[in-house]
Parts: structure tokens; sequence; C-alpha cells
């Protein structure tokens, strides 16, 4: 697997070349290139689109897209709005840089490419995330690395998938925030979810009114246990936590009571759950 790093650019992984440089770019038929299957993005904005197509129009394309060499044509890699653009303006040649790519440098090519660049949909960024985790063997520290992000802000992307359908659908649309989805999470009862996520949309709620409203219902519900108080928490406690973090390359939370504790280590996938145990028998 590369080692290059994904934190400063596409550049990081493709050293050799310039982006903006046309020394390195062949000219090939637009339809012979096929579109990368491991795109993250699953909508591309149409005005967006539409004002890439009048200036391919009047300038031509002046960044050349990625692509990998197939048995038949050219596989896209980097440079999906531009291919797209140059089919609607109806162009039948397009200047590409020709590389060779494996699927995962394909897919984290394609998940820079998009972070970097056009915001990611919070929810399509998360399951190009756990892609890398289940098709490629990443763990979130390898992910958090590569991409120049925090390790804490990978893991509160991937809960995101755990989201239930119709509040996933609300994210999508852009009608509740990452934010509001994030708040959501806590909410472990689907039907409240959806209570609480209709709730934000009619009343167009801030991220800290929902959490007083999460808060409120949870208290509400019948059989709910009372919250504990909150105990101010132990430097030493805190300090194995991430230790322990860095060593799982997952989440560990250590909880400490009067007379026992416990200690929590997060999995994500069958794969990274045989890595972790692997981990615990050399300790």
């Amino acid at each position: 697997m590369s080692k290059k790093g994904l934190g400063k650019g596409l550049s990081a992984l493709i050293p050799d070349i310039d982006e903006k440089s046309s020394s390195s770019t062949e000219v090939i038929p637009v339809n012979e290139i096929t579109k990368n299957p491991y795109q993250p993005r699953k909508k591309f904005d149409d005005e967006k689109l539409n004002e890439m197509v009048q200036s391919i129009k009047e300038h031509g394309i002046i960044q050349p897209v990625v692509v990998r060499k197939k048995e038949k044509g050219y596989e896209l890699v980097a440079g999906e709005r531009r291919f797209r653009a140059s089919q609607l303006a109806q162009l039948n040649k397009i200047p590409a840089i020709i590389k060779d790519f494996s699927d995962s440098e394909m897919l984290e090519i394609s998940l820079i490419e998009n972070v970097q660049r056009e915001n990611l949909n919070p929810l399509e960024e998360a399951e190009a995330y756990k892609q890398l985790m289940d098709q490629f063997g990443f763990t979130q520290n390898n992910i958090a690395s590569r991409l120049g992000k925090s390790r804490p802000l990978i893991a509160n992307t991937l809960r995101l998938l755990s989201l239930g359908k119709e509040v996933k659908e609300y994210l999508r649309g852009g009608k509740i925030s990452a934010g509001h989805a994030r708040a959501l999470v806590s909410v472990e009862d689907l039907e409240m979810q959806n209570e609480i996520a209709n709730e934000i949309v009619k009343k167009n709620l801030t991220v800290r009114q929902i959490e007083d409203v999460i808060q409120h219902k949870k208290e509400k519900k019948p059989g709910q246990p009372k919250k504990e108080k909150k105990v101010k928490a132990d430097p030493f406690v805190n300090d194995l936590e991430e230790r322990l973090c860095q060593y799982f390359g997952t989440r560990v939370k250590i909880t400490e009571g009067k007379n026992k504790g416990s200690i929590e280590i997060e999995f994500y996938n069958p794969r990274e759950l045989e890595r972790i145990t692997e981990k615990l028998f050399k300790l």
C-alpha cells in the first residue's frame, strides 16, 4: 500500500506531476474514458457543472484529468466534474495524465480531491472512509494522517452511518447540518431521532437547541435511568486513554466507578476487530 500522504493535495500522491502543466499530458478520446467506480461523490451541482461547460467552450480544458489505462480505453482517477462537463460540451478529446494506480489509490485520490476542493456531503465522506477501512484495511489513524485530519474527526464522521434512514436523507438533502446529525447520533431510539430531525426542519433549530431538546426528551422517556453526575476527569486516565487510542488505532474509553470500571474499545468492521484482537494478545 502506498505510504504517500494526502494532506497536501493530489501532488502528494502524484509527486512527479505538476497538475497545472501540460508537458506530461496526452490527448485522448472522451468516449474511451469510463467513470471512476470509487468516486465518493454521488451528487454534482448542476449549476456549477453548467458554469464549467461554458468555461470549457470558451477556454477549453485548462487542467488535465488523471486516468489509468485499462485493457480497453481508460478509467478516470481524478477530474470527474471536468470529464462530465467535457461530455456535456460535446468534446471529442480531452487532455489527460495517464498513470498506474491501485484501486485503493484511486479511492484515496478521489476522496482527497473532493474533500479539499468541493466539500463532500458528510455521509459521502463517511461512506468513503468506511470503504477505505472495509476494502483496503485502513485504520482511523491511517485515514486521519493521510487526509490531514484529526482521528476524532474521522471517528465522529463514521458515526453518522449509524443514523436512521430518514435522518440520513435529511442530511444528504442539506435539510439538517453535520452538526445537527452528530448531535442526533447520541439518540439510539430511531423513532426519537426522526421526531427530533423533523423539529429541526420545521423550527430551524440550532445545534445547541437540539442538544437541549435531546437531553429533555431523554429525561422524559419512561424508564430512562437518571444521568449520573459527571466526575472531574482524572489526568492520568485521560493520558492512558490517549495512549491506548494510539496503540489500537481507534477510540478507547475508560470509565471509572466507585468499586469497578471498564475499558471500551470501538471497532467498525470484522477486520478491525481481528486487528485489535491481535494487538490485545501481544500485550
